[in-house]
């Protein structure tokens, strides 16, 4: 599949309320993380960032292509140790392919295109996205996908010079975008969005959204400002949404969201207020729940599932104990 031509998509311009959270898509699989770093920070290959001005950024090395398809889902079979991304063999860079790096002397590569039943003779046993089977994948794989649907969803968005409006042109093997008319680079976005677990010592403070299934809660987020600091944000956020003013802001780790550009950067802080001022524009309802009760079941009907940092933040804090 060629490189597509430009011209926008109604995604071109997100919503003013687009969240960096998973609002819609929770997997039934909820058990508790273990990695000591979100699961989709995990990184088990060289993102070749120097290749990507070569002609061949593969360098005459065989590649594996990963297929995704206008869904932002890729084919997968069932491997011994679990799903795994299926990938086409290639002897050469396809055209219109997006370089991701390389791994034991691999390239890999990602090419937008349809769903097949087969990739290179081998079924496909699904089809699925980085919310389904992020969380299962080994590092390897579950970092080139999320850099795969990270770039992918930048190109789907971004296909207008945002200096004068011209259709722009793809190069660096799918890492740049220039203005034909002026020759301007316009480089892969990522907006940075901040995602905080409050707390008073032991207890932990939860909200959900209005279209959330009913019983789930999670941590508080939102997009930091420009001009803003993360931890100035944290704290905005926090007393935007629920009226809590916060202090001790703790960076914790941060993790790739493409859905579609965000950046989530993890933080706790801990409440100096503790009465709930909710702001309903923002979120459904908040809740404090105690340690004892995210263990023992007795809070939420479901927590984050574990491809979020915001599972990952949850399932540190609760192996902490109790706080002074």
């Amino acid at each position: 599949m060629s490189v597509p031509p430009g011209g926008s998509t109604p995604a071109d311009v997100p919503p003013p309320n687009e969240l960096p959270v998973d609002v819609a898509v929770w997997p039934e699989h909820t058990s508790a993380t273990t990695d000591d770093v979100p699961v989709l920070s995990r990184v088990g290959h060289d993102r070749g960032h120097l290749d990507r001005s070569l002609d061949d950024p593969a360098r005459g090395r065989p590649v594996r292509v990963l297929v995704m398809d206008e869904r932002r889902q890729v084919p997968v079979r069932e491997g011994a140790a679990g799903p795994e991304l299926l990938w086409d063999q290639r002897p050469g860079f396809p055209a219109g392919g997006i370089y991701l790096g390389h791994a034991d002397d691999v390239a890999y590569a990602a090419l937008r295109g349809e769903r097949t039943l087969s990739i290179g003779g081998t079924p496909v046993d699904a089809w699925a996205g980085l919310r389904e089977v992020g969380s299962d994948l080994g590092d390897r794989d579950a970092g080139l996908l999320a850099q795969a649907t990270g770039i992918v969803e930048w190109h789907e968005r971004n296909r207008f010079s945002p200096y004068t409006g011209a259709a722009t042109v793809v190069e660096k093997a799918g890492w740049t975008q220039r203005d034909p008319t002026t020759g301007q680079e316009v480089f892969p976005r990522t907006d940075p969005a901040v995602i905080m677990l409050v707390h008073d010592g032991d207890r932990v403070l939860l909200g959900r959204q209005a279209v959330w299934p009913p019983g789930r809660f999670s941590i508080l987020a939102g997009f930091v400002e420009p001009g803003e600091s993360a931890e100035a944000a944290v704290a905005r956020e926090v007393a935007e949404e629920v009226g809590v003013e916060v202090t001790d802001v703790r960076y914790v780790g941060s993790q790739p969201w493409p859905f579609p550009q965000s950046l989530m950067l993890g933080f706790t802080a801990r409440a100096v207020s503790t009465e709930l001022h909710v702001d309903h524009d923002e979120i459904e309802e908040a809740r404090w729940f105690t340690r004892e009760e995210l263990r023992s079941g007795a809070g939420p009907a479901a927590l984050p599932p574990p491809v979020s940092i915001a599972r990952h933040i949850i399932d540190g804090w609760l192996a902490e104990g109790p706080q002074a």
